[in-house]
């Protein structure tokens, strides 16, 4: 049995992207048709009612903007630093398994989690993590 050539092995891995993009063309098609339809189905008829601020039933009073708390900001920017940190821990533990890496591995991810330690009980002292 003669070797695939190159085109053969290209076809072959280009077809299994072929029904990749085949579905991301029908999905969004699909969505373009399920708005299109929406759009010519739907009473078109503005009313001085229709076009008030609706506010759950309650006529607006006041300013549009809302003050938000800063210290939620804080948590969420916590959340996103150790969200990126467990990434990092992932490819740690695939090279960790690895036969050669063992002690080296461990001791630059002791050192990458004790930043990390110390961020947070710096933040901690600043007064940062306490809610008030």
């Amino acid at each position: 049995m003669p070797e695939p050539t190159v085109v053969v092995l290209a076809a072959d891995y280009f077809q299994s992207y072929a029904v990749v993009g085949l579905l991301g063309v029908l999905g969004v098609l699909f969505v373009a048709v399920a708005f299109g339809a929406g759009r010519l189905l739907r009473p078109v008829v503005p009313t001085p009612e229709k076009l008030l601020t609706y506010e759950c039933g309650v006529d607006p009073v006041g300013e549009g903007w809302a003050h938000t708390q800063v210290r939620y900001y804080v948590y969420a920017f916590l959340y996103v630093i150790f969200a990126v940190d467990s990434i990092f821990l992932f490819p740690w533990a695939t090279v960790f398994a690895a036969d050669g890496y063992g002690a080296t591995t461990l001791v630059e991810m002791f050192i990458f989690l004790g930043f990390l330690a110390v961020g947070l009980l710096y933040a901690y002292k600043k007064g940062v993590l306490t809610w008030a």
